[in-house]
């Protein structure tokens, strides 16, 4: 017996919708009486986790029966498995809709709030992540001879970070700020240049203009989005990063940090493409580096030749 072929693979379990999330996408499907218990779960899940189903049943107004079909519509094989998903989905952190800031919370529960929605996020943005795209955003960095990392706002943020990962890259990386330097760059690109193009809205207007002004002088674009939108459409290998984000002053900014994690993807993956003596300059620099901190590097006087 193939116990392997029983088994969901790596990438469907990463792409499941976590429990919270799908009850609130399936609320409009349910049964009226199992909506009742859908609302419970919803209203506190923490609780749920230690509450026994008659218990649940009282919170809900509903029979226990009823908890019973609710937990089978949700595709749990019983209420004991229902609730060690449900616990699962809590300790990774509550979706941004479970979590949202009032005015006037206490710090520890706003710290519980910030992180829950940070997680939920990244979580979502990994779930949503087309690894064939990724492979090709890597193929394309692996094939360059220089990167140009362009974004403004919190996306300029993410475009000086992924700068400072040019060892991982092995190749140069630039991240001008200034509009005016973007396109500069843009206008001196060539068939070796990727100019990488962060936006989470994808219609800001003066990155799609460095970005088709790059496409112009031969280069390729790698976008990087949160949605579908006219840089997807525009990059040669599109990168869709979706979060839970939205324009409460109150949210951290989840895209900025969703995209620092795949910029740190891609960086990764470039670096295991290297040959060995690549990986091997890597682990000196780090060295180095660590030396340096301590101050234990010896004087340049002193060092061989």
């Amino acid at each position: 017996m193939n116990v392997a072929a029983n088994q969901p693979d790596e990438e469907s379990q990463n792409s499941k919708v976590p429990l919270l999330e799908a009850i609130a996408t399936r609320m409009g499907e349910l049964r009226r009486s199992e909506r009742k218990v859908a609302e419970a779960v919803l209203a506190s899940p923490s609780d749920v986790v230690h509450l026994s189903m008659a218990a649940l049943a009282e919170r809900a107004g509903v029979s226990e029966p009823t908890v019973m079909r609710f937990c089978t519509a949700m595709g749990a094989r019983g209420f004991q498995a229902f609730k060690l998903e449900l616990a699962q989905t809590v300790a990774l952190g509550l979706p941004a809709t479970h979590s949202a800031i009032e005015p006037g919370e206490s710090v520890p529960t706003l710290i519980t709030k910030v992180f829950d929605q940070s997680i939920s996020s990244l979580d979502r943005a990994r779930r949503a992540l087309d690894t064939a795209q990724i492979e090709q955003a890597v193929e394309l960095l692996v094939e360059a001879d220089e990167a140009v990392f362009v974004g403004f706002g919190a996306s300029s943020i993410v475009a000086q970070d992924a700068q400072q990962k040019f060892p991982l890259f092995g190749i140069p990386c630039t991240a001008p700020v200034d509009a005016h330097q973007q396109f500069i760059a843009a206008s001196l690109a060539g068939p070796g240049t990727v100019m990488v193009a962060l936006s989470n809205t994808g219609r800001t207007q003066s990155v799609l203009d460095v970005a088709a002004a790059a496409q112009e002088q031969g280069a390729k674009v790698l976008g990087i989005t949160g949605e579908q939108s006219p840089l997807a459409e525009l990059a040669d290998v599109p990168l869709v990063v979706k979060t839970f984000e939205d324009t409460d002053f109150y949210t951290p900014t989840l895209s900025r940090l969703a995209a620092l994690v795949v910029v740190d993807v891609l960086a990764t993956g470039v670096a295991l493409r290297r040959p060995p003596e690549h990986l091997v300059r890597l682990q000196r620099m780090k060295e180095e580096l660590t030396a340096m901190r301590a101050g234990t590097r010896p004087p340049a006087a002193s060092r061989p030749e």
